[in-house]
């Protein structure tokens, strides 16, 4: 997969990481970009296709696929955070994080896989978080919605290799971003991020940790939850 000559549509591109990757698929050489997000106008990269598009409404993500029927990337980055805990948080919440984290990247790729394999296969990227492998009190939703969303990122791979389309995952601790604005510990370089994450996609990768924290939590799977939690779930 080559990001010059590319056609990408990329979710969340109005701020954070979605704005740097529509910035540098534009200077790796992609024909187009679609940039989408809820309110368009918010999009301020000269260059781009602005796109309406709520990943959460199957309408619009049907309509999009419609629009975008020359992609040949696909980045799903659109996401939320809403610091809601599954037992005593609101069950709202709970479902809004899994909405947009899977069922809303699901009905991403279900609506963009024909236009992939019709074009050629191509490439999918989610944009994954080192909270796909731990949890934290606080945040626990969001670390459900994204350990489902690193499952259907494995399950669709599968499902799509026959049509030739890549099918990455890329996992990072925090980026400095609106989202992180609250988190006080060390934070990447949104655009290092997204520079790492567009190499793994030209490599091949099926999956790119884009800082030490993902490696270390990720290498952390395969020892017993004591190591990695501590006392903090000893209860």
């Amino acid at each position: 997969m080559r990001i010059s000559g590319s056609i990408a549509l990329v979710t969340g591109a109005n701020r954070g990481i979605g704005r740097h990757f529509t910035r540098q698929l534009l200077e790796r050489g992609a024909t187009k970009v679609y940039a989408t997000a809820r309110d368009p106008e918010q999009i301020d990269i000269p260059g781009v296709e602005r796109l309406r598009l709520d990943i959460t409404d199957p309408q619009a993500v049907r309509d999009a696929a419609a629009v975008a029927s020359d992609v040949t990337l696909l980045v799903n980055n659109a996401g939320i955070t809403t610091r809601t805990n599954l037992v005593t948080g609101d069950l709202r919440m709970v479902r809004s994080e899994m909405d947009t984290h899977f069922y809303g990247t699901l009905d991403m790729v279900r609506a963009f896989a024909p236009v992939l394999g019709a074009n050629g296969g191509g490439a999918i990227l989610n944009v994954l978080s080192a909270l796909s492998w731990f949890s934290y009190d606080g945040a626990n939703a969001y670390s459900a919605a994204k350990a489902a969303e690193w499952s259907l990122t494995n399950g669709v791979r599968l499902e799509l290799a026959a049509q030739g389309t890549l099918v990455t995952g890329m996992h990072l601790g925090a980026a400095d971003t609106d989202m992180m604005a609250d988190y006080d510990g060390d934070k990447m370089d949104p655009a290092d991020v997204v520079y790492a994450a567009l190499d793994g996609i030209e490599a091949g990768r099926l999956e790119v940790l884009a800082d030490e924290w993902s490696a270390h939590v990720k290498a952390s799977l395969a020892g017993d939850p004591s190591a990695f939690y501590g006392t903090a779930a000893a209860g």
